[in-house]
């Protein structure tokens, strides 16, 4: 019971603040629920015939499944996206479930079209971001903390300790993209040349191959 209570209230604020930080355009009907079998390309998805929209358009489960952390990264994301919950389209927002597993790392990423906002659910986390003129702003973040991502900006999730950590956050965009900094750079479709990434990070070659090999 004390989980929901602190789930529901999160939720809401996040939620609410995601909805004031939303920055795409305002829906022109009450609902344009996803109709995920329409040929038509537009920016976002083609609207389901209202006479053919029901409640469960509007309602998604599975938020309260735990994610399977065992990977390198020690994370597991479940993006709600609108392919998964049709109700979301045209609403400028898309939750999303973290787990981590201890030292679990969210690696530094950007959202090029969201601001997100993050709380933890259990345990505690080590966020922040990168402004544009490089100047760190992190916090340790413990249960029922709230955290607020710029649009745009670098940022991360660390799990520093040694137990599991559950977080939730929303995203002011129903697509709100993820570029991960060191799979962007180190494991794009072709190579970077080894020159521009030994330059730009002053390394050899040589481990600029290794890293390259990682990914």
């Amino acid at each position: 019971m004390a989980f929901s209570h602190i789930f529901l209230s999160a939720f809401i604020v996040v939620l609410s603040v995601s909805l004031v930080f939303g920055s795409e355009p305002s829906p022109l009907q009450d609902f344009c629920v996803a109709d995920k079998t329409s040929p038509v390309f537009v920016n976002g998805v083609a609207c389901k015939n209202p006479s053919l929209v029901t409640a469960d358009d509007f309602t998604f489960s599975g938020l309260h499944i735990a994610g399977d952390t065992r990977n390198k990264q020690g994370l597991s994301v479940n993006l709600v996206t609108v392919d998964k919950f049709p109700g979301l389209n045209t609403y400028g927002v898309m939750p999303e479930r973290l787990d981590f597993a201890p030292k679990g790392l969210n690696s530094p990423h950007i959202h090029p079209r969201a601001t997100e906002v993050l709380t933890v659910i259990k345990g505690s986390l080590y966020v922040g971001f990168i402004t544009t003129d490089n100047k760190l702003f992190s916090k340790v973040m413990n249960k029922g903390d709230v955290f607020v991502f710029p649009i745009g900006l670098v940022h991360f999730q660390y799990n520093f300790g040694d137990v599991d950590v559950e977080a939730f956050s929303v995203l002011s965009s129903q697509n709100p993209g993820v570029v991960r900094i060191a799979n962007s750079l180190f494991g794009s479709q072709p190579a970077i040349p080894d020159d521009i990434l030994a330059k730009a990070f002053m390394l050899d070659k040589k481990t600029v191959d290794y890293i390259q090999s990682q990914f």
